[in-house]
């Protein structure tokens, strides 16, 4: 498996098959910035699915599936504690719960033989570095991976 890099938007994956598009959200319920606005924009489910889940269900390491077309899943990826850096200078994206989820979004990949599509996730909100976020992605995914960067 190798990282395809594509301009385009990711909410709008290309390709045949099955395709699931992969974001991180945070463990606090807030939902209003980046790249979740986009996908709220083109589908509620998402953001309905999410504000559903209770405290308890937000834990990091946890991954939501929700089909919003016959052959588009979102994967909300809870891999994000908190919304800012506070007092510790440290940001928000927690890289271990990363791993978790992408291993999860793997094996339900899978499962459904289906590609996964992202923008560079971690790297805006969450405070991320892509040459973290990349290895991790390469030692998580056996299945075809496309990222997306805007023009």
């Amino acid at each position: 498996m190798a990282i395809k890099y594509l301009i385009g938007d990711a909410t709008n994956p290309t390709g045949n098959g099955i395709k699931i598009i992969t974001h991180i959200t945070n463990d606090l319920g807030f939902w209003g910035k980046g790249f979740v606005l986009a996908l709220s924009k083109k589908w509620s489910q998402p953001e309905e699915e999410y504000r559903k889940l209770r405290l308890c269900d937000r834990w990091l390491g946890n991954v939501q599936f929700i089909q919003v077309e016959p052959d588009i899943y979102v994967a909300n990826m809870i891999a994000q504690h908190g919304i800012g850096p506070y007092g510790s200078n440290q940001p928000p994206i927690r890289y271990e719960a990363l791993r978790i989820c992408l291993q999860k979004v793997n094996e339900f990949a899978n499962v459904h033989n289906a590609s996964i599509h992202m923008p560079r996730i971690g790297t805006g909100l969450a405070g991320g570095l892509w040459e973290f976020i990349e290895p991790i992605i390469n030692d998580t995914m056996s299945v075809d991976v496309y990222v997306y960067d805007l023009k």
